[in-house]
């Protein structure tokens, strides 16, 4: 498989990792947006939020209380963090493989982009 991620995952490519587990993967973005910009993905290649089974529940689970372990060891827990996953080319999703992204460290507008 040629996924960016998923070679990752495998060790294929180097990583400034955060967090890992036998399940998920958290790694700092190589592009941050934001003091604090972390990606958190799955092990298991999913291509999107929208390719997630309901066998993939305790995995999207998972991800999402490693976004917030994380932003609590940063210490980002109480002033505020945004956890954005994209879903498809016109939400901006540039890897087609699931992912969070962590953001913390400013202050963020609303709506988003």
């Amino acid at each position: 498989m040629d996924c960016l991620f998923c070679k990752i995952a495998a060790g294929e490519i180097p990583s400034q990792k955060v967090y890992e587990d036998e399940d998920v993967l958290a790694f700092s973005d190589i592009s941050p947006v934001a003091p604090l910009h972390v990606l958190i993905i799955p092990k298991k290649h999913i291509e999107s939020l929208a390719a997630l089974s309901d066998d993939d529940s305790l995995l999207a689970s998972k991800m999402l209380f490693c976004a917030r372990d994380i932003a609590r060891e940063k210490g980002f827990a109480e002033d505020g963090y945004r956890v954005v996953t994209n879903c498809g080319a016109r939400a901006g999703q540039s890897v087609k493989h699931i992912h969070l992204h962590l953001l913390a460290g400013r202050d963020f507008e609303w709506p988003p982009g």
